[in-house]
Order: structure tokens, then sequence, then C-alpha cells
């Protein structure tokens, strides 16, 4: 089993400890265009206030319109506010339309949004709720905006996969199952969405292979944000959460995203997953090519009528 990995990044001096201000410190991002989903908490603010800092252009995406501007609003900086409900394929499509109309290239589109471990099983599309919002709704949305990533200088897409992907279904990914109607664990399918996250990243860097761009995935640590709403109600799952570090701030949390969109140590650099600001090892399904490239084939039937 082998892939197709770009140079080694250079060993960064973080930790995990550094914060996204810290890792960009006399980083100038004036000129440049980010993308940002989930832009209104977490992770997403987060980054979405630093990179605006460094100079930055931000489109800043949510759920809802209102809640984009109202996160803008609290921004030092330009923010374009917009909606994009990854959940509802038709807004995702909207979504780029609306990004496209503005004429701008890409130079990050950062892919960030997501659910996590939702007690009871959703189904929307005939597809488990999060398997559709982390992975499908992303994918819909780089695929239709990937050729405005690719006209900018050195363009890259950012997936914010997780520590979760090692615990993904038996497999990787089930694809006799993705509606999760023959047996659905929050936890796993969890696991299996960012681990989707991770392959459509290592898919998407094997495509763009003679481009100026580039895709990773990052690991951000575990952070107590919205995203952990569910944690409380699942008690079957939480001796094995409270073993994982859940020791950073979102200042911290943030760190690794905006390292991997913005550091200009990383042009060229493609189809790693990096963990505090490093290349880190992938698990043994997120290192399968075969895997990944079904996967892309699989999304692209799913979501046909999107693309």
């Amino acid at each position: 089993m082998s892939m197709s990995i770009s140079k080694q990044p250079p060993r960064a001096p973080f930790t995990r400890r550094s914060t996204a201000e810290e890792v960009t410190a006399d980083i100038d991002l004036d000129g440049k265009t980010i993308l940002i989903t989930g832009c209104n908490s977490g992770l997403g603010f987060e980054s979405m206030r630093v990179l605006a800092m460094r100079g930055a252009r931000i489109i800043g995406a949510a759920r809802t319109r209102v809640k984009a501007e109202q996160a803008s609003a609290m921004i030092d900086g330009e923010v374009i506010p917009v909606a994009c409900e990854l959940s509802d394929l038709d807004c995702v499509v909207s979504c780029a339309e609306e990004i496209r109309k503005t004429g701008l290239t890409i130079d990050v589109l950062m892919c960030n949004a997501g659910i996590m471990a939702l007690p009871k099983l959703q189904q929307k599309y005939g597809l488990e709720m999060q398997f559709l919002t982390n992975h499908l709704g992303h994918f819909v949305l780089v695929n239709r905006l990937l050729d405005r990533v690719e006209a900018a200088p050195a363009g890259r897409v950012v997936m914010v996969s997780s520590l979760g992907h090692y615990t993904s279904v038996a497999g990787g990914i089930n694809f006799d199952n993705l509606s999760g109607e023959r047996g659905y664990v929050p936890f796993t399918f969890y696991g299996q969405s960012k681990l989707a996250n991770l392959l459509m990243s290592n898919e998407l860097s094997r495509r763009l292979e003679g481009s100026r761009a580039t895709s990773n995935a990052i690991h951000p640590g575990i952070i107590m944000t919205p995203l952990s709403r569910n944690i409380g109600s699942i008690r079957a799952n939480l001796s094995r959460i409270m073993s994982w570090p859940v020791t950073r701030s979102v200042e911290q949390g943030a760190a690794t995203q905006c390292y991997v969109a913005a550091s200009p140590a990383l042009d060229g650099v493609s189809g790693h997953y990096f963990v505090d600001c490093n290349a880190a090892r992938k698990s043994y399904h997120g290192r399968n090519p075969e895997l990944a490239s079904r996967l892309w084939e699989v999304s692209e039937k799913l979501a046909a009528q999107y693309l």
C-alpha cells in the first residue's frame, strides 16, 4: 500500500500549547482570500479572527447568513459573510455560486465546520447526518470551488479531520451502511466522517498533482467547543473521551489549521496529516489510497446532481 505524498514539511518549532496567534506571527496575508466554514464559533471563529488579523480577506461561512453576519461584525478586518448549511446540499451549491460571483480566487479553503456524536441516528438524503455534514457537504463545496483554489498562486485546501479518524467503523468506511440503518454508534460514525475528511484530502492531493494547489488534513486537538455539546449525553463513550487530553484552549486548538493555511514553509506541501503543526502518522485506513479513491467515486455518485 503506497500513497503519493509531496515533499516532507520542515519541522515546525511549535507545541500543543502554541496558539494560532503565535504560529502565524510575522506572516503577512495581505491580498489573500480565505474561506472558512463554521466561522461563527469555536475553532472557525478563532481561525477567522487570527487570519484576518494577519491581513487576509475572509469569506466567513456559517449555517445561516445571520450567524455569519453576527460573527463577521466581531472581526477587525474584511469579512464577507455567506450562508452554508452543509447538510443542505442546495444551500451548499448556492453558497458556492455566491462566492463565484465575487470573481475572487481562493487562496485557502478551510473545511472547518462539523457536527459530533449525535446521540440518536439522524438522516437526510438517506445518509447518516455526520457523514453528510462533515464529509459530503464539504465535498460538494470543494468541488464547486476547486477551480478558484487552483487559480490562486498557491491555493490550499485545509481539511479539519480529527484523531477520531482512528476510531472509525470496521473497514474504515462502511459503504453498505452510510445511512446508519444497519447499526449506529455515535462516536464510531463521527470517526467514519473524520476518516472521510482525511481520505478526501488525500485523494484531492493526488488529483492536484502537477498544479500549484495543495490539500492537507489536520487534527486540532481535543477542545471543549460547541462541537462537543453531545458528549455529556453519551455515557457509554465518556470513559474513552475523558482519557483524551482535553486540555487545550480554543486559541491553541486553532493553531494547526491556521499554520497549515498560512505558513510559507508549507508551499508545495500536500497530502499530509498535521498534529501540533507537524506532519503526523495517519491510521491504517487513513493511509489507504484505494479506500480514498473509492470514497471519492461514491461521493461523486451520491452528490451527482449537486456537482
